[in-house]
């Protein structure tokens, strides 16, 4: 039997398992179990806790489909008050490594309790060789391509994970499906990508819908909040402190400096269990 808690951030669902305690064999495996909604528990994403020699703790992250993760943005959130509400770590802030570095993390408390966590998301990156995207130029920004025939304009950056940036009139869920789909697998993304449809309501205020290499269309996407944010204030269409409206909730991006980009928002336990093996 396999102890797990099941957690959401913004809607955004994932399976924790105290890796320090139970064994961690297969866990990708495990993930394409666990995460499937008709045969298993059902989730956007497995995160198992494990030892650091870097920092407090390490958070380990696979995807729906099996494939490592290097970083989840609403899964750091669920995974820091995981690891505080569980006493792994007991104090409100502490480092968490991941495949895409050392993560800073704040948990806002109340009577003990975490209402709020704050992620310093660390930089970004717009160089095509690190996103990874096959392209001559410095940057790939606002470049156009085809979709199923209709012509778009698409913005890429890499923040912790590699995002495409598409700016849209409306969001429609299920064109988010029918072209993020699509442009997940394009040739020039090696390593594939993470696709955001945002919307710009005011310098204040987007909308966000993302498809998630990995694990499809999802409720939310924090490192796409934050990807969305960065392109969108990179072109001048909105401010340092923004509010991200996604399927799932709410969340509050802002960017501090040119290397450090802050994302804030709620993560809700939903359930423990035992899952059988």
């Amino acid at each position: 039997m396999l102890k797990f808690s099941k957690m959401q951030g913004a809607g955004n669902d994932f399976i924790l398992i105290n890796g320090l305690e139970q064994d961690m064999d297969n866990l990708s495996g495990l993930a394409k179990k666990l995460c499937d909604r008709h045969f298993g528990i059902g989730a956007d994403g497995l995160m198992a806790v494990a030892h650091s020699e870097v920092a407090d703790i390490q958070m380990i992250y696979y995807n729906s489909d099996g494939s490592r993760g290097e970083m989840c943005g609403n899964g750091i959130r669920c995974f820091s008050r995981f690891v505080f509400e569980k006493g792994i770590v007991t104090k409100p802030s502490f480092q968490v490594e991941t495949l895409s570095g050392i993560k800073e993390i704040g948990l806002k408390l109340s009577e003990g309790q975490v209402k709020r966590v704050a992620v310093d998301m660390g930089p970004w990156n717009f160089s095509p060789v690190e996103i990874p995207v096959e392209t001559n130029k410095p940057e790939f920004i606002r470049e156009p391509i085809s979709v199923e025939g209709i012509q778009m304009e698409i913005s890429c950056v890499l923040m912790g994970v590699p995002h495409a940036v598409i700016f849209v009139d409306r969001i429609n869920e299920t064109e988010t499906v029918q072209w993020g789909s699509f442009i997940e697998k394009l040739k020039i993304f090696p390593k594939k990508i993470n696709v955001n449809f945002v919307k710009v309501v005011n310098e204040r205020n987007i909308l966000v819908d993302t498809w998630e290499r990995g694990a499809g269309k999802t409720l939310a996407c924090g490192t796409g909040a934050c990807a969305s944010v960065i392109i969108a204030h990179h072109l001048g269409l909105c401010d340092t402190a923004v509010n991200v409206k996604v399927a799932g909730g709410e969340l509050q991006i802002c960017i501090e400096n040119e290397n450090r980009i802050m994302m804030e928002g709620k993560a809700d336990f939903i359930c423990d269990g035992l899952y059988y093996l």
